[in-house]
């Protein structure tokens, strides 16, 4: 198969959500359509029966939330789909930021009792910052929740982008019936049973079918051709074109936990979602179908396998064939590298690899020379963009329990801090801070940092607002300010000077007395402005 067919066959997305939406089920429920799991782990308010496939960490298990993005990989009709399951916790949220740049498309679960939730508007905005393609699936509709043309509504007007239902549903809650495939023109009819993955699809010429009216009752029937109509009369028909410049986002109804309305997603999805095209980097535009290699590293994960104390980057190859045992430049250091043992994933299990294609996550094993956002080519110097550390909000010194450990403690925060799990700031001397979007991750650090180090910590809170890259536009003022402010100003782990601001008010204080320096809220502050 040459490399244009690689490419077609691919397609990388994410599943992204609000917490206890459903996105876990669903993600699982991909993976048993597809063969790559035989059963479902149950999840149910944060009591984990059996452990869901994607949330491999002890602590996830423990909590029953998915705090790591998994990356899992499953044929499906001749097409190789790479699902990209991400955190739904919101103290998570820089990390499905880091993971949406290595994605082409993405589905949104919303829970169709509670509607669209804080954190799902949060992820929207990034996936409308990328013009990311969005499909909708409006999940727990075997639950009572709100009315589909109301949940409709609230889609187009809080997440800012059309939509375009292609399934509805016939009821809902205890009365709920199934979907009428509007893609399709076919009737699905609903049977509560979370092991089997077979749906009962009946084909009808349309809706005014009378074949219609001997399988759901003639008051369904009535209401679901009222709806049909009222649809047909109000939404714009469905344009792929629409879809792909993500200015319109198919909908979908179903009941992820009951495997039901999941595979006409999926069978559509793979129809008219994109394949992996082309990606923008600090010199130029780089197509995937490009003969040479090009990718770039979005996570870093260490101690996948407990067993060994091994180090991962998760890397999306962009262009070219990847191959196991050849040399790849590295563009941050400027050396070249070879991998002999390059995996591809399901969920914690690793499988030795060959080759890989455009639109491919693979694991590289790494001693340290890899960290996020780095690119590996076969020789070019160019950096892929969007790939940011952002301002963290919440501030803590890291404060050593055990002075025995302190070898331990130093290689746990620094690997955890560059997987990205939280950011690592130095001060005068060695004292660490460390700054995240959420408390939750400072329970996950002391955790791993215990199970899987040996060293125990506590964190003591700072009253900071917010950490900000600063530069020099004026060198005077700049070398001024690094001295008066020393006390509030750090280095990042590539030793960037970061300013500390204790309040909104002394921020911008420091603005107006020192315009020479240049403020920035993002570690991207090579290609920003002033901020």
């Amino acid at each position: 198969m040459n490399l244009e067919q690689e490419i077609e066959k691919r397609k990388t997305f994410a599943i992204i959500s609000h917490p206890d939406a459903g996105k876990t089920t669903l993600t699982e429920k991909f993976l048993l359509f597809g063969g790559a799991i035989k059963t479902a782990g149950a999840v149910k308010q944060n009591k984990i029966k059996k452990t869901a496939t994607s949330d491999f960490m002890e602590i996830e298990k423990q909590r029953g939330i998915s705090v790591a993005t998994s990356v899992m990989g499953f044929e499906y009709k001749g097409k190789k789909v790479n699902i990209l399951d991400t955190p739904g916790h919101k103290d998570f949220a820089e990390d499905t930021y880091r993971t949406l740049t290595a994605v082409d498309s993405v589905i949104l679960v919303i829970d169709s009792v509670k509607g669209v939730e804080a954190q799902t508007e949060r992820l929207m905005e990034v996936c409308r910052m990328r013009n990311t393609p969005v499909i909708i699936f409006v999940n727990k509709m075997d639950r009572e929740g709100r009315n589909p043309f109301e949940i409709l509504d609230e889609l187009e007007e809080k997440l800012q982008i059309q939509v375009r239902p292609l399934t509805w549903p016939i009821s809902q809650g205890q009365s709920f019936q199934g979907v009428y495939n509007l893609y399709q023109k076919q009737l699905n009819l609903f049977e509560p049973d979370q092991t089997k993955i077979t749906e009962q699809q009946i084909e009808i010429q349309g809706i005014e079918d009378p074949e219609l009216d001997r399988w759901i009752s003639e008051t369904f029937a009535d209401k679901l051709r009222e709806e049909v109509e009222l649809i047909e009369g109000v939404y714009e028909p469905f344009s792929k074109g629409s879809y792909l410049d993500a200015s319109l986002a198919p909908v979908f109804f179903g009941s992820a936990v009951n495997n039901f309305g999941i595979k006409e997603m999926l069978e559509t999805f793979l129809d008219i979602a994109p394949s992996p095209e082309q990606r923008e980097t600090d010199q130029r535009v780089v197509k995937a179908s490009e003969n040479k290699l090009t990718g770039f590293v979005f996570k870093i994960h260490a101690n996948l396998d407990p067993n060994h104390r091994d180090r991962t980057a998760f890397f999306k190859i962009c262009s070219g064939k990847f191959e196991r045992n050849t040399f790849y430049y590295h563009t941050r250091l400027g050396k070249k590298m070879r991998f002999a043992n390059p995996t591809q994933f399901m969920a914690n299990e690793k499988n030795l690899i060959e080759d890989a294609w455009p639109g491919d996550v693979i694991g590289l094993y790494d001693n340290g020379n890899l960290k996020i956002g780095d690119t590996l080519t076969e020789g070019e110097e160019l950096q892929f963009r969007g790939i940011p550390s952002f301002s963290p909000e919440i501030f803590k010194e890291v404060i050593n329990r055990d002075p025995f450990k302190s070898k331990q403690l130093e290689k746990g925060l620094r690997q955890l801090t560059e997987e990205g799990v939280a950011q690592l700031f130095l001060q005068y001397g060695n004292r660490k801070i460390l700054g995240t979007v959420g408390e939750l991750q400072f329970d996950v650090i002391r955790f791993r940092l215990e199970h899987e180090y040996g060293a125990k910590c506590d964190f003591m809170p700072l009253r900071y607002f917010k950490a900000f890259w600063i530069t020099p536009k004026d060198n005077n003022q700049y070398d001024e300010f690094l001295r008066r402010k020393s006390s509030v100003i750090a280095e990042d782990k590539e030793k960037h000077p970061v300013f500390f601001a204790e309040s909104e008010w002394m921020l911008n204080v420091a603005k107006e007395n020192y315009p020479g320096v240049m403020f920035h809220e993002t570690s991207e502050f090579k290609t920003e402005g002033n901020s």
